[in-house]
């Protein structure tokens, strides 16, 4: 029966990537605003303000294929017919509630002001004698933009006197748990549900209830935060002692992981996002827009955007790395598929293999695609962190080891002492010192706004969106879509590009970006979401 469970779940997992490591967070920085109104009156009201659709259920996350970082053994997805590839059929139903949705909220230019999730509840009140229901919205939304949405919910509520708007961020809390997709059973008084942009993010869950103000005896002397320690305790503080002394025993607490985690994912926040446009900020890939409801406001953009523009820049997850260090093997291969066309990187990449590949529906991306476990699995190789990927000999892929074309070697030399274990060590040693110094590089240049400069014309190709990763290289960058391979046919990515980071950079670098698996295959002559003719007729017999 346990065996049965868990590949029931690997099976649920497989169709969102593979998931982070199990753990807990409680957010300190995000805020939680609230709009209320008896009968449909919030809803009316923010329906006006926000990208989605709240009188419509909202989508699943988009399932995905397999992660590319299989090709690190030389592999690709291959259905053999095995046991394993059958029972991956029987799937755990990952759960979304139409209680929670990501949204954005635009200014009337139609640029973003701050991203934000939707939480909707019904609210008793006993005091309330037209028995008319009350539906309350509680906005999560980024701390660095909270101010900014408040001022502007204020400003469109104008005389509605049926919504109340607050700021319930000291009396409510937010946090995050990782490494399960079961956000069923939510202890009373709390809310719970999957991150509607992607479930690898994790559950989100929102501390509510009064019970856990009332019942929590959380030690004043220890978790009190104001001046005067007779003071009552905040609700917020007693709110994170409940749910850290419930958590305990299940996960362990990893602060700082939603940081990582959504850098790795390719998904920017806040004031990241502040004056940007919807789809550059791939806002439509991760459920947060409506192109069916009616007018909002900044909709004239966005809908103008999706249906006659031309989409010219995203912000994509991008590793940085040393000119000297070795480039990770899906950049060799992605960079072969762009340079000599699918047929050709085929054939030089698996060689016989390739036909086999084709005719089993392998079409291999044109940059990486991964998960944010994948990326973080090679920012580490990279960094020094973990074992080097294994070389020819262990069975990795020919183009990996040795000599790239541009230079770069691998480190498979024996010392002159031909203590092969002692030079292993010395060499991953020599890396880990390499990837502290890169990171200290990259977290003092790689700042907000600087420039990404390609060093062979002197164009700026991107900018940076995002700081790094915690310990790692990875930042968000938005970055132009033909530089990547992905818009056009004139310029083509290539793992030998040398760029400069900054208006006054010096240092050359390179730049490896990597598709979230959340992307859709991208159309390269619009730089949206690729439509099949199928899908197409569907939908023009939808519009009929």
């Amino acid at each position: 029966m346990a065996s049965k469970a868990a590949s029931a779940a690997a099976a649920a997992a497989s169709k969102y990537g593979a998931l982070w490591g199990r753990g807990y967070e409680t957010f300190t920085s995000r805020r939680i605003l609230s709009v209320t109104g008896t009968a449909d009156h919030a809803t009316t009201y923010l329906q006006g303000l926000v990208t989605s659709d709240l009188a419509a259920e909202p989508r699943a996350p988009r399932e995905e294929g397999m992660d590319n970082v299989h090709t690190l053994s030389g592999g690709a997805p291959v259905d053999d017919g095995s046991a394993a590839a059958a029972e991956i059929e029987e799937e755990v139903p990952v759960m979304f509630t139409s209680k929670m949705r990501s949204t954005c909220f635009l200014d009337h230019r139609g640029r973003i002001l701050t991203d934000a999730i939707l939480w909707k509840r019904t609210l008793d009140d006993a005091n309330d004698t037209t028995k008319k229901q009350t539906t309350e919205y509680l906005i999560d939304v980024p701390g660095d933009t909270a101010d900014l949405l408040f001022e502007h919910l204020k400003q469109h509520k104008l005389r509605r006197s049926k919504i109340k708007l607050a700021d319930k961020s000291e009396e409510l809390s937010v946090h995050a748990v990782y490494g399960t997709l079961n956000a069923e059973g939510a202890p009373p008084g709390y809310l719970a549900a999957m991150d509607p942009r992607h479930p690898s993010l994790g559950m989100r869950i929102l501390s509510v209830g009064d019970e856990i103000v009332n019942t929590d005896s959380t030690n004043t002397d220890d978790e009190n935060t104001t001046d005067d320690p007779t003071s009552p305790t905040p609700p917020r503080t007693k709110r994170h002692h409940h749910f850290e002394t419930l958590m305990n025993t299940h996960f362990p607490s990893t602060p700082g992981t939603y940081s990582v985690l959504r850098k790795l994912s390719g998904i920017a926040e806040g004031t990241e996002l502040t004056s940007r446009t919807a789809l550059e900020s791939n806002q439509e890939f991760l459920n947060a827009i409506s192109f069916s409801k009616g007018c909002y406001l900044g909709q004239e953009l966005t809908a103008r955007s999706q249906f006659n523009g031309v989409v010219r820049k995203r912000i994509v997850p991008v590793m940085i790395v040393d000119t000297e260090m070795e480039i990770p093997r899906p950049w060799i291969m992605a960079g072969m598929i762009q340079e000599l066309g699918q047929e050709g990187g085929m054939e030089k990449i698996f060689g016989e293999k390739a036909k086999e590949l084709e005719l089993k529906g392998y079409v291999p991306p044109p940059l990486p695609k991964m998960s944010a476990a994948g990326a973080g699995s090679v920012a580490s190789m990279v960094m020094g962190s973990v074992n080097m990927m294994p070389s020819e000999e262990e069975g990795g892929n020919p183009q990996e080891g040795g000599s790239t074309e541009d230079g770069a070697t691998g480190s498979n030399d024996v010392d002159a002492t031909g203590n092969e274990e002692e030079s292993k060590k010395l060499q991953l040693a020599k890396l880990q010192q390499s990837g502290k110094q890169l990171q200290s590089e990259i977290a003092e240049f790689a700042i907000p706004g600087a420039p990404i400069i390609d060093k062979t014309d002197g164009k700026t190709i991107g900018k940076i969106v995002s700081t790094p990763a915690p310990g790692t290289t990875v930042l968000l960058a938005q970055m132009r879509l033909d530089r990547l391979g992905l818009l056009g046919n004139t310029k083509k990515w290539s793992f030998k590009n040398k760029i400069l980071i900054g208006e006054n950079g010096t240092k050359e670098y390179r730049y490896l970006p990597y598709l979230p698996l959340w992307w859709p295959e991208i159309d390269g002559a619009t730089g949206k979401e690729k439509v099949v003719e199928e899908e197409k007729e569907e939908e023009e017999l939808d519009e009929l």
